[in-house]
């Protein structure tokens, strides 16, 4: 088995060194990947294999990559791991998360500076005790970003889960109890936003001492619904996406000055 993970070519993602930039944008639906790619300059389709897209090409001269990673942690986690494998250490999860608070709208942005290990795959890499925690350059850099395109943008922990109907309909779940007392909680403790990737991202790229960092648009907020307040609802995830764009050219240029 090591012999055959070792292979030049990455089982999964069927990338090999080369194929990718050090940069890497991270969504979830293999559908969004040329959306992204449009914003990069000369991309180029490198592979395309099961929940996995890869398109490459440049932004200020520099070689980026957009890989999709199918939904949750298992597949998020397959994906950042052969990335690294082909040489990227930078990646920036861009998608859509449901809002917690209130006050975080369908169309706001939400960046992560760290999530709630409320799913499995990360606890096969560090015990529940350690934190599940974004770079903080690239959070920096995604707040900046947000502010250059006067987008309205939260900070703070967000939550994540294996099961999205476990989230949206608990109480039909025979573990009802659990789910939302465990939810009851996270909104007292001030989580933004729900979603399933950036737990096992972050804790894993703490343990492959690589860059990670997460923004999402709230498409929708079950617990205005739940309050009888208004929820709009909203789908675009393009202002989600250029904030990506926008933060990894002030990381290249940062790097550069840095180097």
């Amino acid at each position: 088995m090591k012999e055959f993970l070792s292979k030049e070519i990455q089982y999964h993602v069927q990338l090999k060194k080369g194929d990718v930039g050090r940069y890497v944008i991270l969504p979830g639906d293999p559908g969004r990947c040329e959306k992204i790619a449009k914003y990069f300059e000369n991309p180029v389709l490198v592979a395309s294999n099961r929940e996995y897209c890869t398109y490459t090409g440049t932004l200020l001269g520099e070689k980026v990559s957009v890989t999709s990673t199918g939904i949750g942690g298992p597949s998020a986690a397959i994906a950042l791991q052969e990335l690294v494998n082909v040489g990227a250490d930078t990646f920036i999860r861009t998608g859509t998360c449901g809002g917690m608070q209130t006050d975080v709208l369908a169309g706001d942005l939400v960046i992560a500076n760290g999530a709630i290990r409320m799913e499995g795959t990360s606890k096969e890499y560090m015990p529940i005790e350690f934190p599940a925690v974004a770079n903080f350059d690239i959070v920096t850099a995604l707040v900046q970003a947000a502010k250059q395109m006067k987008s309205h943008y939260h900070v703070g922990v967000i939550e994540c889960k294996d099961s999205f109907y476990g989230q949206q309909m608990p109480e039909t779940m025979p573990v009802s109890y659990e789910l939302m007392n465990k939810w009851a909680a996270w909104l007292a403790g001030g989580a933004l936003a729900s979603e399933m990737e950036s737990a096992a991202l972050f804790t894993i790229s703490s343990f492959l001492r690589v860059r990670t960092g997460t923004v999402s648009v709230v498409v929708q907020n079950q617990e205005r619904r739940r309050q009888g307040m208004e929820d709009l609802g909203n789908m675009d995830v393009d202002v989600a996406i250029r904030t990506a764009i926008e933060c990894i050219k002030i990381l290249i240029d940062q790097d550069r000055e840095n180097k």
